[in-house]
Parts: C-alpha cells; sequence; structure tokens
C-alpha cells in the first residue's frame, strides 16, 4: 500500500503518504492503522520514523492512537477544539497556566471515574504506560511519550468518549509543558508521586485514592511548570 521512503526527513514522507490514502479514501475515519513495527517494514524505516509521524498526525488531528488498542482514523471532529486550544495557547504569557488549572479541575475527577469502569484491557495498557516510564529515567523523549499515553489509557478507562476527545485534543499542549518541565521532574522527584499511585489506586477501585493521587500529580506539575526554566 504504501512507498519504500528513500530520504531523510523521513516521518514527513510518511505523514504525507497517509494523508494521501485519507484524501483518495483509501483509508476512512475508524480505519486502525497496521501497527508500529508493520508500518516500518511497509515504509521501510525504523519504528522510531513511524511514532514520529504517528506524533504528527495525531496532532494534526487525523489519527487517535489509544494506548494498548492502536491507533486509528478519525473523522477530524476533534480538531476544531485542537486548533482553538493551540490558538489560545499562543494569545497570551498565562497559557500554560490555565491549562494547568483545567486539568486540575478535570483529571482528579477522571481519575475517579475510572475506578468504576477501567476493565482489565484499561489496567493493562496503563501498567504498560508506567512500566516504560519506569524503564524511561534518562530518555526525556520516551518517558513524555509513556506519560502522554498513560493519561490517555486513563481517560479511555473512564468509558466517557467526551473526555477522550477532551483529553485527546490538549496532547500536544500537555507535550509541549512535559518537555519544558522534564529536567525540574527528574530534580525533584515527582515520578515518584504521580502515575504508579493512581494506577495502584484504580486497581483497587479506590475512588478517593486515585482522585488524591491525580491531585498530587498535578499539583507537582504545577510547581516544576512555575520553576522551569525560561527560554
Amino acid at each position: 500500500m504504501y512507498k519504500i521512503i528513500r530520504s531523510s526527513r523521513l516521518y514527513e514522507q510518511i505523514v504525507q503518504q497517509v494523508e494521501e490514502s485519507i484524501h483518495k479514501g483509501a483509508l476512512k475515519a475508524g480505519d486502525q492503522l497496521p501497527p508500529e513495527r508493520e508500518l516500518a517494514e511497509q515504509f521501510g524505516v525504523s519504528r522510531t520514523a513511524v511514532r514520529e509521524a504517528v506524533k504528527t498526525l495525531r496532532e494534526k488531528g487525523l489519527v487517535e492512537a489509544y494506548p494498548g488498542r492502536g491507533t486509528f482514523i478519525t473523522d477530524g471532529s476533534s480538531n476544531t477544539i485542537r486548533q482553538s486550544l493551540h490558538r489560545m495557547m499562543r494569545s497570551g504569557n498565562e497559557g500554560f497556566a490555565f491549562l494547568a488549572e483545567v486539568r486540575e479541575i478535570l483529571e482528579p475527577e477522571i481519575a475517579a471515574l475510572a475506578t468504576t469502569r477501567a476493565d482489565q484491557e484499561d489496567l493493562a495498557a496503563m501498567k504498560e504506560q508506567v512500566e516504560v516510564m519506569d524503564a524511561s529515567k534518562t530518555d526525556p523523549d520516551a518517558f513524555i511519550e509513556a506519560d502522554l499515553d498513560f493519561h490517555l489509557a486513563l481517560a479511555e478507562a473512564a468509558g466517557n468518549p467526551i473526555i477522550l476527545s477532551l483529553i485527546d485534543s490538549i496532547v500536544g499542549l500537555l507535550r509541549e509543558q512535559r518537555i519544558g518541565i522534564f529536567p525540574g521532574e527528574r530534580r525533584s522527584g515527582a515520578r515518584a508521586v504521580s502515575p504508579q499511585k493512581i494506577l495502584e489506586a484504580i486497581e483497587h477501585r479506590d475512588s478517593v485514592g486515585a482522585r488524591d493521587a491525580m491531585k498530587a500529580h498535578l499539583k507537582q506539575v504545577r510547581e516544576d511548570s512555575r520553576n522551569a526554566p525560561s527560554e
């Protein structure tokens, strides 16, 4: 289906070919992309290039990636929200503070909701991302992507498609924030209070514990964001 890629900027060419497949109707909303390994073989590139391409496609609103379940073509309905949010974030200096405030309102309740709705597949998806984070202490890119995937998996576990769409729409913004504060997280030890405790509370169906663990996590993220060096 795809052409072998033979030049630099590989991920951009992958994005272009997938976009062309969507525009021609070869890929439609709801279609699942092949697994990362299979896509790498089809394009003749590394899995890193495929991962970067999927990230770009997701930020364009063309696909949604669900940890443990795969990557699917979207109908573009969440892209308008994503673009509006990005414009607002660029319009002033308080964008990340506003983002933190919204997360503190939404995500503790998402975590609490997940304690009543998460199934074994949801738990496995979250656990996988926690394990990746634990193994990526010196790899910021891998850690950040696993962190984002954990929050997406958590949103999916809440069992509400609107919640999932909202969290998916801010993934690009969260990535920018995490890149900026990653060094501070390492110094503060924020990882120790974050996903693992949230996951444990969800596994034990402890809604109060899940809510409190998420609040502690987001409080630490806000502090690290505040203390991050300005560019």
